[in-house]
């Protein structure tokens, strides 16, 4: 199984791809909108996937504030699991999240491990990238 799409998308969601029993894997933007996604998803599909998970961050951004008794709360991850398995999300510091479907059989602390690295491998590439300036070349 590998990504819809061969740019970025293909190198973050491809080695999540490969653990046992994950179904489907997209990268997301945070206002909900589709970065790449796996063959197991339709175009339609990744769409209310990402405008889904996008909702779902932000209700759980608000719980874990509430919870705490603070006015705002950053998320590490959110887990959700159902009789049809397990969707994982882990957002990124820049503005974009991967997101990771399993069947009930998936190793979730595999899972987890695993896009938490490319998670990390996405912060590493822009933390990389050289910053660019007003005219769209590379500052030198």
């Amino acid at each position: 199984m590998t990504s819809r799409d061969p740019g970025e998308a293909a190198w973050v969601l491809d080695p999540i791809l490969e653990i046992p029993h994950v179904r489907a894997a997209a990268l997301l933007t945070r206002d909900g909108l589709v970065s790449g996604y796996s063959a197991a998803l339709s175009q339609d599909s990744a769409e209310r996937v990402a405008a889904i998970i996008s909702t779902v961050q932000g209700a759980c951004r608000t719980a874990a504030a509430a919870f705490a008794d603070e006015d705002a709360a950053l998320l590490r991850q959110v887990v959700i699991e159902s009789d049809h398995g397990y969707i994982l999300v882990a957002p990124t510091d820049h503005g974009t999240c991967v997101a990771a479907y399993g069947s009930p059989e998936v190793r979730l602390d595999l899972l987890g491990h695993r896009v938490h690295s490319q998670v990390a491998r996405l912060g590493e590439k822009a933390m990389a990238a050289a910053p660019r300036v007003a005219d769209g070349g590379t500052a030198v």
